[in-house]
């Protein structure tokens, strides 16, 4: 099946690959649609598991560091075992994960199973895009990224609809149960439409890199989360701390000198990659820590139900859609700059508005403050995603996408360690600021906590706003691209000698 499907361009159809696609696409929305449930489901979480927003918030920071863990180490084992076989089991084990964290019983036992999960499925977007790379030309892999791209778009509107009617007809088991059968049809898919790859080579493991990334990573944002209990100068929050920056500045020395680094970061050799990427993971912390509160928000202090909070996101992932089309097209008439600016200058605006939303304010405003926020993401995300690799050095570009998913997964760990202590001590600082505590003084102090968060947030968007006017211009993007593309060619003419 797979000679066919590597065939010459003139040739190739897409329709010839569509169970292909199919398989890869039912794939990657298991692992998405569970990033996308949890946010709904926490005020719920909180009240049924007995427990605070500070520990539940662990189940998705726990299971977005163990997916930033793995995903380095995808191009290995699919080397190594090939990559339809790391799907197989990667899909059983996060079936498994999903039926074990639908029957935790406390707190510790669900973020547990939530990191087994995410130890499961961090190598399964990876591997998914490598194999659609292997099943189509160059010039038609534009086509094959925009199917594959379905998952990111279906997710956000479907998972907080599933997880909001789960929670108000059912219980909160069922978030996790909806993926078994997802997870048996995906397999089923996969076993009889992915083809196996036929490369022989096996890159060295560079097991330093794959022990220190997670441990640096994990040990920071500890202490981040420490600081909404202990503050900033106490040892729970200094030790790990120093801990985490010494294993961090040991993995880049290491990762640096590597021939085979399991993260390429050469790619920083670019200042334009490295302002691009400085960007990416700004608008990641504020876009996956907004996405958090919003929903919480939505329940603590709107009042709304759980179903009635995933309805009002939908015009966000809606609007997201409608702007990331537009965003393509102005990116490709007039460069990133513009683009990205206005994004994050409209998603700044979206978060000033949060900054003073009251719980009796107008509905109406509020969908519109939440729809403004998807147009921002939109114009934002994917063509800031498209700017760091074109700006890669041309012969690290392979190496990049395992570099900018490691980034977003951990960096949307820090934003929801960040964000929900930020959000914990301002609520707990607005208590102590009123002499009584009836329910009228809860909700406004949780009023409070919100809104001071949300200018947290807003103020570190404004930061992206700032540096995106440091972008290049389309100009000088016209002007560099006869050189690059001659480095390309020399690159290519020397690897074919």
């Amino acid at each position: 099946m797979s000679n066919h499907v590597l065939s010459n361009s003139e040739e190739f159809s897409i329709r010839n690959i569509l169970p292909i696609l199919f398989a890869l696409v039912v794939t990657m929305l298991l692992v998405m649609l569970d990033s996308t449930v949890m946010n709904i489901a926490l005020p719920s979480l909180e009240k049924t598991l007995h427990t605070d927003l500070k520990t539940i918030q662990w189940a998705i920071t726990g299971y977005t560091l163990a997916l930033s863990a793995v995903i380095p180490l995808a191009g290995w084992f699919s080397d190594r075992f090939k990559a339809k076989w790391v799907l197989t089991v990667c899909i059983i084990a996060f079936t498994i994960s999903s039926i074990l964290c639908s029957i935790a019983a406390t707190a510790a036992q669900l973020i547990t199973f939530r990191v087994i999960q995410g130890l499961s499925g961090g190598m399964i977007a990876p591997i998914c895009m490598a194999v659609s790379f292997t099943v189509a030309p160059p010039d038609k892999r534009g086509s094959i990224m925009g199917i594959l791209g379905l998952p990111m778009l279906v997710s956000p509107i479907l998972g907080p609809i599933l997880s909001g009617y789960f929670l108000q007809y059912f219980n909160w088991h069922w978030i996790f149960r909806i993926n078994l059968p997802i997870g048996i049809i995906a397999l089923c898919l996969v076993l009889k439409f992915i083809p196996i790859s036929k490369s022989n080579r096996i890159f060295k493991l560079d097991v330093l890199g794959a022990i220190l990334a997670p441990l640096s990573f994990t040990t920071l944002v500890y202490s981040v989360h420490n600081t909404s209990t202990y503050g900033w100068t106490n040892s729970h929050t200094i030790l790990p701390l120093v801990i985490g920056i010494f294993l961090l500045i040991l993995f880049i020395f290491i990762e640096l000198n590597q021939q085979e680094p399991l993260i390429e970061l050469r790619c920083f050799s670019s200042l334009e990659f490295s302002k691009g990427m400085i960007l990416t993971c700004l608008n990641w912390m504020t876009l996956f820590g907004s996405t958090l509160l919003v929903p919480v928000f939505l329940q603590q202090v709107r009042g709304l139900s759980t179903l009635e909070a995933g309805l009002q996101i939908i015009p966000q992932a809606v609007m997201s859609f409608i702007g990331m089309l537009i965003g393509g097209k102005l990116f490709d008439k007039y460069g990133v700059k513009p683009v990205v600016f206005t994004g994050m200058a409209l998603f700044s605006i979206a978060l000033f508005c949060l900054s003073n939303i009251q719980p009796n304010t107008n509905a109406y405003l509020m969908t519109g403050v939440i729809t403004l926020m998807g147009l921002g993401q939109g114009l934002t995300t994917m063509q800031l995603g498209t700017h760091v690799l074109k700006s890669a050095p041309a012969k690290l570009i392979s190496r990049v996408t395992t570099l900018t998913n490691s980034s977003q997964q951990v960096f949307s760990s820090f934003a929801v360690a960040i964000l929900s202590g930020v959000l914990s001590s301002n609520i707990s600082h607005h208590l102590h600021l009123l002499h009584h505590s009836g329910s009228r003084e809860v909700i406004k102090a949780t009023t409070s906590g919100f809104h001071d968060t949300f200018s947290f947030a807003m103020i570190l968007m404004l930061c992206g706003v700032i540096l995106s006017l440091f972008l290049q211009t389309k100009k000088a993007e016209q002007t560099v691209k006869p050189s690059q593309t001659l480095k390309e060619s020399k690159n290519i003419k020397q690897d074919k000698s």
